[in-house]
């Protein structure tokens, strides 16, 4: 039996056949500053349970994988420093030694899987970096879309990307984009990038449907839902793209690479945004958090019809 603690509120969940959602936790210890992280995820759990569901976010403590954090465990989670940033690859090494360590995006999708959560918010999913055609680095995040039976909703793969070629090895992994109530897709910070979505679907309710099809169907994977940040937080495209070239280019000129790459980008261009990405970032993801929570209680609704 993988080693799992659900936190109380979770466990009632659980029990009550209430809707869940999963909260990733690298947003946390690798995307945001003290205190603006903690905050920022007390407003996404809030928001969630204020749309009718329950939060549930996941990292790796005392060799156990806690779904759902307390108050306590969150502000702890908060301030360390060294936390590991884990991936599918890396979760049983930090459970076995007894790390502390904040789950991906594949992480989660993991962890939520074996919980038996089928929704999960998160920021943007990371996806194939610029100039990977020399570097090959290409999150595993998209892998995960493709084996693990979890809806994610996010404000689509993370900007600083090569956002043309993961869309492309998504849709080579068959892993279906779902654009939220617009045509074109949303990149991260901003509502709209140069590329048509896919598919599009306007409810919760459709969304759902599409999840238990799958199930349905047999088929693997999960399904990523590209929802837009409200008109209100986003920063445009064409403010942003020249920022991001300028971080990317530092980036390389420093050696920086691997898991590194993300973390160091972020909090550059939150320097030179003078902290707007930072609460577009924030806006972004109480968003999607809330779509999520929507879904979870029409996932629900669809598995007791």
């Amino acid at each position: 039996m993988p080693p799992l603690a659900f936190s109380p509120e979770v466990a009632n969940a659980r029990a009550e056949g209430r809707p869940i959602v999963a909260l990733e936790s690298t947003i946390i210890t690798h995307g945001m500053p003290y205190p603006q992280n903690l905050e920022m995820v007390l407003q996404v759990e809030d928001d969630i349970r204020a749309a009718g569901a329950v939060p549930a976010t996941i990292a790796i403590m005392t060799g156990q994988i806690h779904i759902g954090l307390a108050p306590d465990r969150l502000r702890y989670l908060a301030q360390t420093r060294d936390a590991l940033k884990l991936s599918r690859a890396d979760l049983a090494v930090a459970l076995a030694s007894g790390q502390t360590g904040a789950t991906t995006v594949a992480a989660t999708m993991s962890c939520a899987a074996l919980a038996g959560i089928e929704v999960f918010a998160t920021g943007g999913i990371g996806g194939v970096h610029r100039g990977a055609e020399l570097s090959f680095d290409i999150s595993a995040d998209l892998q995960e879309l493709a084996q693990t039976r979890v809806t994610v909703v996010a404000a689509g793969a993370k900007a600083i990307l090569d956002l043309h070629k993961t869309m492309e090895v998504l849709e080579t992994l068959g892993v279906p984009v779902i654009a939220f109530g617009q045509d074109m897709l949303p990149a991260f910070w901003s509502r709209e990038s140069a590329l048509a979505a896919p598919l599009r679907l306007d409810s919760a309710d459709e969304i759902a449907a599409t999840h238990v099809m799958r199930a349905r169907l047999g088929l693997p994977g999960g399904q990523l839902i590209a929802n837009p940040i409200p008109v209100a937080d986003e920063i445009p495209s064409a403010t942003l793209t020249p920022l991001i070239d300028q971080a990317i280019a530092e980036a390389r000129a420093q050696g920086i690479a691997a898991k590194s790459v993300t973390p160091f980008l972020l909090r550059r261009i939150f320097e030179l945004t003078d902290g707007a990405s930072l609460k577009a970032n924030i806006a972004l993801v109480r968003n999607n958090a809330r779509l999520a929570a929507k879904i979870a209680q029409a996932v629900t609704r669809a598995r007791l019809a």
